[in-house]
C-alpha cells in the first residue's frame, strides 16, 4: 500500500484539477464581488415583480447567481477537503458560507411573494411572457409547498439563521475530521503509533484477532472520550430539524425530510418493516460467521473480518480503474468513455494524506464537471469505492449534459441507485472471471458484507434517526444514555442474539457524519434494494431495462424520484423491490453457507 506523509508526495496524476473551477484565486475573488453584486440586484426586486417580464428577470438573474455561487463554494469546499488542517483554505470556505446566508436573506422575500399570488395570475405570467416556460414546472411546484412558507419578514429572519441552525454538524465535522486523536496500535515493528481511519479500516479486518481488538478499542477511545460534546451535537441538530418542522408546519421532521422527495411516510416505513420481516438470512450469517471464527464468543470486532483466510487481494489504483472498466462494459461505450474521461482530465483525487477529508464521495459542478474525492488503499474495498462514486460521477455528468441547469441535479434519493448499479455489476464481474475458488468465497462473502453494510445497517441508522426524532417530538431529553440504549438495542435486533457486547457498541451511534443530514441513510437502502433489481435486469440482456437505466441517469430532478424509478420498472410504494432484493440476500447467504 502506498502511503504519503504529504499531498505535494501524490503524483500529479492522481490529483484533482481544481484549476478547471478557478484558475487562480484572483478569479475566486472576482465572483464573490459579483455574487455580492447580483444578490443586492435581486434584493431590489422586492416588491417590483408586477408582470411576467419582471418575473422573469428575476429568476433569469436569481440562476446566473446560483450558478456563479455553487462554483464558488464548490472551489472552496473541495479546497478545505484536501487538507482540513489548511487555514487559508478555511477561511475561503467560511467566506462562501457567510456569503450564501447573505444571498438566501437578499432573495428570502421571493418564496412568500410567490404565494401570495393566486394560481391564475402566475398562470396568466407565463402565457404572457415566453421566457417563463422555462421555469415553469419550478414555479407550479412552489405551490405544493404553500403550507409550508411563512411571511416574508418570518422567511428573512429564518435565512439569517441558517449558520447557526448547521452549527451542530459544523462542529460535528471539526471534532469527526480535523482534532479527532485516536488510541494508539501496535506498529508491524512493534513499537506504539497513533491510529489513522485509513489504518483502522484495515486492521478491523485483519486475521489477527488481537489486533482487531486493539484497534477496535482505540478507534472508540476518542469518541467515548467525547461523548457528551458529541451527543450535544447530535441532540442539537435532531432539536434543530424538530423546531423547523414544527415552524414550518410539518406534521413531524420525517414528513418534512420526505417532502421534497414527494415520499409517502409509508415508504419509509414500509422499508424498516420488510427488512425487519426478512432478518432471518442475516442473523444466520451471524451464525456462520461465529463457526467460521471457531470463538467462543463472537464481538464487534469480529464482524468486518473476512471469513475466507489468507485472500488479501493486493489491486493498484491502475489495476482497480482497468477491472472497472471490464465490469461496468455492460453499459456500453458512452459510458466507458466518460470514466476514461474522468481519469484523464484529472477529476479524481486518490491518496490518502495527513489531514485529507476521510471517505469518499462524488461532488457534481454544473458547468465544470464531477469532482471525485477517494482514499484509496489498494484493496478491494477501495476498487468497490471507486467504482461506487465513478457511478455517482457519470450520473452527475449525464444530468448535466442532457437537462438545463434547473433541471440538472438529481435528488439524493436517486444517487445511490447509479452508484449500487455499478457495484453490482462489479462483483458479477469479479465472480465471472475467478477460477479460483478461495477468491470466489471471498468475493462473496464481501458481496454479503456489502449488502449488510448498505442495506441492513442503513435501515439500522434509518430507524434509530425516526426513534431519536419522535423522542424529541415527544419532549423527551436526548443525552448520552438515551442514545446508547437506543442504538444498542437495535443492534441486537439487528444483528441477532450471537454477538457479545463490548462497551463501545452502544456509542455507534457517535460516529456517524449522515446523522447530521437528517433522515439521508434510508436512501441507501431504498437505492441498494432498486439496484439490485435492475442490475439483474441489465446482466441477463434486458436491452429495455438497459435503456430505461441510461435515460434515468441523464434524467437529473426532471421528475420526482419514485417517478423516474417507475421508468425503469421499479415500483418502491409496494414492498417488492425490497422483498426481492432481500431474496438475493437470501440466495448469497445460503450459497456462502455451502461453500
Amino acid at each position: 500500500m502506498t502511503t504519503y506523509s504529504s499531498r505535494n508526495e501524490v503524483p500529479l496524476h492522481e490529483k484533482w484539477n481544481l484549476t478547471d473551477i478557478y484558475a487562480d484565486h484572483c478569479k475566486w475573488e472576482e465572483d464573490y464581488v459579483l455574487i455580492e453584486k447580483l444578490a443586492e440586484k435581486l434584493k431590489h426586486y422586492d416588491g417590483k415583480i408586477h408582470d411576467g417580464n419582471s418575473l422573469y428577470q428575476y429568476l433569469k438573474q436569481s440562476e446566473e447567481l446560483s450558478f456563479v455561487l455553487n462554483k464558488l463554494y464548490a472551489y472552496a469546499m473541495l479546497k478545505v477537503d484536501e487538507n482540513t488542517r489548511e487555514t487559508k483554505a478555511q477561511s475561503y470556505l467560511e467566506r462562501a458560507k457567510q456569503l450564501s446566508v447573505r444571498v438566501s436573506s437578499a432573495i428570502s422575500f421571493f418564496m412568500p411573494f410567490l404565494l401570495s399570488l393566486d394560481e391564475e395570475t402566475l398562470k396568466g405570467y407565463i402565457e404572457s411572457e415566453d421566457g417563463l416556460e422555462y421555469f415553469k414546472e419550478d414555479l407550479l411546484e412552489s405551490y405544493r409547498y404553500k403550507a409550508h412558507v411563512l411571511t416574508k419578514e418570518q422567511e428573512e429572519v429564518l435565512s439569517q439563521l441558517g449558520e447557526a441552525l448547521s452549527a451542530p454538524s459544523h462542529t460535528f465535522g471539526m471534532i469527526n475530521n480535523a482534532d479527532i486523536k485516536f488510541g494508539e496500535v501496535t506498529g508491524d515493528n512493534g513499537e506504539k503509533v497513533e491510529l489513522t481511519r485509513g489504518m483502522y479500516s484495515k486492521l478491523i479486518e485483519d486475521e489477527d484477532r488481537e489486533k482487531r481488538r486493539e484497534s477496535y478499542k482505540a478507534y472508540y477511545q476518542p469518541y467515548m472520550q467525547l461523548k457528551n460534546s458529541i451527543a450535544s451535537t447530535l441532540s442539537a441538530a435532531i432539536k434543530n430539524n424538530v423546531t423547523m418542522a414544527r415552524i414550518r408546519h410539518y406534521p413531524s421532521a420525517l414528513e418534512k425530510a420526505l417532502f421534497g422527495d414527494k415520499v409517502p411516510k409509508e415508504v419509509y416505513e414500509n422499508l424498516i418493516q420488510t427488512a425487519k420481516n426478512h432478518i432471518a438470512p442475516l442473523h444466520r450469517y451471524t451464525r456462520i460467521r461465529k463457526e467460521k471464527l471457531k470463538v467462543d464468543e463472537l464481538r464487534q470486532y469480529d464482524m468486518s473480518v473476512p471469513l475466507v483466510s489468507g485472500v488479501k487481494q493486493v489491486i493498484p489504483y491502475e489495476e482497480a480503474f482497468g477491472m472497472m472498466i471490464n465490469a461496468l462494459s455492460p453499459l456500453g461505450e458512452n459510458y466507458l468513455s466518460i470514466l476514461n474521461e474522468f481519469k484523464d482530465g484529472r477529476y479524481i483525487d486518490v491518496r490518502e494524506t495527513p489531514g485529507k477529508r476521510s471517505g469518499a464521495y462524488n461532488l457534481g459542478v454544473y458547468g465544470v464537471h464531477p469532482f471525485i474525492l477517494l482514499n484509496h488503499q489498494d484493496d478491494l474495498d477501495s476498487l468497490f469505492t471507486l467504482v461506487h462514486e465513478c457511478g455517482h460521477g457519470v450520473h452527475s455528468m449525464l444530468s448535466s449534459e442532457h437537462q438545463p441547469q434547473i433541471n440538472a441535479r438529481y435528488s439524493i434519493f436517486v444517487a445511490e441507485v447509479a452508484s449500487t448499479v455499478n457495484e453490482v455489476l462489479l462483483i458479477n464481474y469479479l465472480l465471472n472471471n475467478e477460477k479460483d475458488a478461495e477468491i470466489r468465497k471471498h468475493l462473496l462473502n464481501h458481496f454479503i458484507d456489502q449488502f449488510k453494510g448498505t442495506f441492513f445497517t442503513q435501515v439500522m441508522f434509518a430507524e434509530f434517526e425516526m426513534k431519536t426524532h419522535e423522542m424529541a417530538e415527544k419532549g423527551i431529553p436526548l443525552n448520552v444514555e438515551v442514545f446508547n440504549q437506543t442504538y444498542e438495542s437495535l443492534f441486537r435486533e439487528y444483528n441477532g442474539d450471537e454477538i457479545v457486547f463490548d462497551d463501545e457498541v452502544k456509542f455507534g451511534w457517535s460516529r456517524i457524519p449522515h446523522f447530521y443530514r437528517p433522515f439521508y441513510v434510508y436512501k441507501y437502502a431504498t437505492g441498494f434494494a432498486s439496484a439490485i433489481h435492475l442490475a439483474t435486469k441489465i446482466l441477463e440482456g434486458d436491452q429495455t431495462t438497459l435503456h430505461s437505466y441510461l435515460e434515468f441517469l441523464k434524467s437529473g430532478s426532471s421528475d420526482y424520484p419514485l417517478e423516474l424509478l417507475k421508468k425503469t420498472g421499479v415500483d418502491l410504494t409496494t414492498p417488492f423491490p425490497i422483498e426481492n432484493s432481500l431474496k438475493k440476500f437470501g440466495v448469497l447467504v445460503e450459497e456462502f453457507s455451502k461453500l
